[in-house]
C-alpha cells in the first residue's frame, strides 16, 4: 500500500469515528466490578495466569498482552532502546518542551484533554507519569519478556478508554463536531509527537538523529501503537511518510482553542515553579515559541521569539541537563532522578494507576 495515498482526509474523517473496542469492553467489565482495578494496580508484571474472577472481556484484553509477547523482536528494536540509552536526556526535553505543548495546538484534542481536571490541577503528577511510561517502555531489554513495560502499555491503553467512557456518559457540552474522543486519527498524532515530533525537536537542536536512528524510532513507536489500540495501518515506515502524516493532520487539525491556551498555561507555570534552573525559567516561552513555530505558538497562545540558535539552545539545554542529571545520563540514572525528584515533591514515587471507583 502506498501510504502517501490514503494521507487524505477522506480516510482520516473515517478515523475520527473509530476508538478501542477491545480496551473499551476491558473497562466496561472493570466499571461493573470495581475491585478489578485494584487487583491489576497491585500488580508489578501482567501474570502468565490471569484471575479466574476475571470477566471475560478483561481475560481478553490482557490476552492480547499475551500474544504480543511472542511476536516481539529483540534485534529489530535494539537500535530504538540504544538510542534512548545514549541520548534519553534530550528525549525528554524536547518531549515536555515541544511535544506535549504541540499537541495542545491541535483544538479537538485539546477537548480530550481539558476536561480531565488532572492535568490542570495535579499536572506534576500527569507529567511525571508521562516520563515514567516513556522510561518504562525505552528501558534496555523491554519487551523481551512479559516485563512492566506490557504492564505500562496496558494501563495506559486503558487510561484512554476510562477518558473515553467519562466523557461518553458525563460530557453533556461534547461537540460531534470534535470526533469521537481519543479517536484512532488522535491516537495516531500522539503516537507520532511521542516519536517523528520528538526527532524534528532534536533535529532543531542540532542533534540530528541518522536516519537510520529515525527509522528505528518509527518502528519501535509502531510496535508500541499495537499494544496501546493505535491502528498501525497508516503509520508511516520513513522519516518522509511521518512528514507527510504530521503535514496532513496539522492542516486538518492546527488551530487555537482556549482549551489548548489553558493546558500551555498549565504547563508552562508547572516549569516555573519547579524547574530549578533561573536562566531557564526566564526564557521558556521563548523556547517552546523556537520549537512550535509561529503557527502553533499562536495557537496555544504563546508570543516569545528567540534569537538564539538552535544549536546555541542544545548545548544549552545540556548544561542544565548536566546541572540536573550530573554526568551520566544513561536510562538507569534518569529513573533513578525521576524517583528521586517524586520522593521530593510528591513524597512517594508515582505508578501508573487505574481509576478505582467507589460504586458504594
Amino acid at each position: 500500500m502506498n501510504l502517501l495515498i490514503q494521507y487524505n482526509s477522506s480516510v482520516f474523517d473515517q478515523l475520527r469515528l473509530k476508538q478501542d473496542i477491545l480496551a473499551d469492553k476491558a473497562v466496561e467489565a472493570l466499571i461493573s466490578q470495581s475491585t478489578l482495578a485494584s487487583e491489576v494496580n497491585s500488580w508489578l508484571v501482567i501474570p502468565a495466569k490471569l484471575p479466574e474472577n476475571f470477566p471475560e472481556e478483561l481475560r481478553l484484553y490482557f490476552e492480547f498482552y499475551h500474544y504480543k509477547e511472542k511476536e516481539f523482536s529483540e534485534g529489530e528494536h535494539r537500535l530504538a532502546q540504544e538510542f534512548f540509552e545514549q541520548r534519553g536526556d534530550m528525549y525528554l526535553a524536547v518531549l515536555g518542551f515541544y511535544s506535549l505543548p504541540y499537541c495542545y495546538a491541535f483544538a479537538a484534542g485539546a477537548q480530550v484533554l481539558i476536561r480531565s481536571q488532572r492535568i490542570l490541577n495535579q499536572i506534576g503528577e500527569r507529567l511525571g507519569e508521562t516520563t515514567r511510561f516513556v522510561l518504562d517502555i525505552f528501558k534496555p531489554g523491554a519487551f523481551t519478556s512479559q516485563d512492566e513495560a506490557f504492564l505500562t502499555c496496558a494501563k495506559v491503553r486503558l487510561i484512554h478508554a476510562y477518558s473515553r467512557y467519562f466523557i461518553r456518559t458525563y460530557a453533556r457540552d461534547w461537540d460531534p463536531a470534535f470526533g469521537q474522543p481519543i479517536n484512532q486519527e488522535d491516537l495516531l498524532g500522539t503516537n507520532l509527537a511521542f516519536s517523528h515530533i520528538v526527532l524534528r525537536g532534536m533535529t532543531k537542536l542540532g542533534m540530528s538523529p541518522s536516519p537510520k536512528e529515525h527509522q528505528a524510532v518509527l518502528g519501535y513507536w509502531k510496535w508500541i501503537g499495537e499494544l496501546m489500540g493505535v491502528e498501525t495501518d497508516l503509520w508511516p515506515n520513513s522519516p518522509k511518510e511521518a512528514f507527510e502524516l504530521d503535514r496532513l493532520i496539522r492542516k486538518r487539525h492546527l488551530k487555537a482553542s482556549d482549551a489548548g491556551k489553558k493546558l500551555t498555561r498549565a504547563l508552562l507555570e508547572f516549569y516555573q515553579k519547579n524547574i530549578p534552573d533561573s536562566f531557564l525559567t526566564s526564557q521558556l516561552e521563548p523556547l517552546l515559541a523556537y520549537f512550535l513555530g509561529k503557527e502553533a505558538s499562536k495557537a496555544v497562545g504563546i508570543s516569545g521569539q528567540t534569537q538564539v540558535p538552535g544549536d546555541i539552545l542544545g548545548l544549552f539545554l545540556k548544561f542544565s541537563g548536566f546541572k540536573t542529571f550530573g554526568a551520566v545520563k544513561n536510562h538507569e540514572s534518569l529513573r533513578k532522578n525521576l524517583e528521586r525528584q517524586q520522593m521530593q515533591q510528591f513524597g512517594r514515587v508515582l505508578q501508573l494507576k487505574l481509576p478505582e471507583l467507589n460504586r458504594s
